[in-house]
């Protein structure tokens, strides 16, 4: 099951428009000046290894410049906790793979194609350190051996070290950057204090073409990566920019999609432990779990003694009761009728 974070990375810079402001926000100033913006289009095809596909997503995108000439332009979105010293060498054998497949896709062709690779990068310990020249890995004995080693660099978009006056300031549609900002603060704790400050970044994403699509996936992406307070706060955005009677329905919406997303994560745990008794401990435990993220989104606070009983309750039906109650919960005794505020 694909993460948070590359859900939304997926559904923010796999659209052309969006993937044109990350690109146009890192390539150089001649580059992004003789492209062809409107040529942009994305590539099927991963070359990222299977066992990192947790931590990273690959999008790949063809343009011509003005002058005709094909361009292909391959973003790396990283979203590994820590830094990778072996990013550069990575990235040589991911473009080499690029390579090798249009090579075998234009067997006349004399000529490869050029590529760009690009990281995103928004750990949650801090700026980027790790090399971004290959050349930087080897141990040489002296400098004047340089000029034997592989030579490759990758471009480097490192949200952490950007402030939020400048991801605010870049151009591009309003989901890219709020996107921007919500991978930039989404695992620290300043999210809290600055989601109200977005309001109106919100706003006009639910104001443009698709409508309250793109809200309803940034407001997932916070459900699952933030805490309490994040889900408080991003109840509070939601009410203040569709109101209400909306934002419920909206909430019903995505707890449609809790149940199903917490029966497939049972199914999975139980599947590790190949236990039936895990497949069903998995099931009502991702039930509980979601129960509590949508009273906290609802701003219903929940005391320790009711999230216990949550928490440990094995009875799907009492679980599903308790769910659909709290689809529309205002207090938490409109849940839990035996249960003090």
């Amino acid at each position: 099951m694909s993460g948070p974070h590359d859900l939304l990375v997926r559904y923010t810079f796999g659209h052309p428009e969006r993937a044109a402001a990350e690109l146009r926000a890192v390539l150089p100033a001649h580059v992004v000046s003789e492209v062809d913006w409107a040529s942009l289009r994305e590539e099927s095809g991963s070359v990222v290894d299977p066992e990192l596909r947790k931590t990273e997503s690959d999008l790949l995108f063809t343009a011509r410049l003005r002058t005709g000439h094909p361009l292909l332009l391959y973003v790396l979105l990283e979203h590994q906790s820590s830094v990778d010293r072996w990013m550069a060498l990575r990235m040589l054998r991911y473009v080499v793979r690029l390579l090798e497949r249009w090579r075998h896709e234009h067997p006349d062709s004399t000529t490869l194609p050029l590529i760009i690779p690009l990281v995103m990068y928004h750990g949650a310990e801090g700026a980027w350190t790790a090399p971004r020249r290959m050349e930087a890995l080897f141990e040489l004995p002296e400098e004047r051996w340089r000029a034997l080693v592989p030579r490759f660099e990758y471009l480097l978009d490192d949200l952490t070290a950007e402030r939020e006056e400048a991801l605010r300031a870049r151009p591009g549609p309003p989901l890219a950057r709020l996107a921007w900002l919500l991978l930039r603060y989404g695992r620290s704790g300043e999210l809290v204090r600055k989601l109200p400050e977005w309001v109106a970044l919100f706003a006009q994403v639910q104001a443009g073409p698709e409508g309250a699509e793109p809200l309803k996936m940034l407001i997932r992406y916070l459900l699952m990566v933030g805490d309490e307070g994040t889900h408080e706060a991003a109840g509070r955005v939601l009410n203040s920019v569709l109101g209400e009677q909306r934002a419920e329905e909206l909430m019903r919406s995505y707890g449609e999609e809790l149940i199903e997303r917490g029966r497939q994560q049972g199914l999975e745990e139980g599947l590790v432990r190949g236990r039936e008794e895990g497949r069903e401990e998995g099931v009502t435990r991702g039930r509980a779990e979601y129960i509590l993220r949508i009273l906290t989104a609802r701003g219903v606070p929940v005391h320790e003694e009711a999230r216990q009983r949550i928490l440990t309750c094995t009875d799907m039906a009492t679980l599903d009761r308790w769910f659909d109650k709290s689809l529309n919960a205002t207090t938490l005794s409109s849940v839990f009728d035996d249960l003090a505020q």
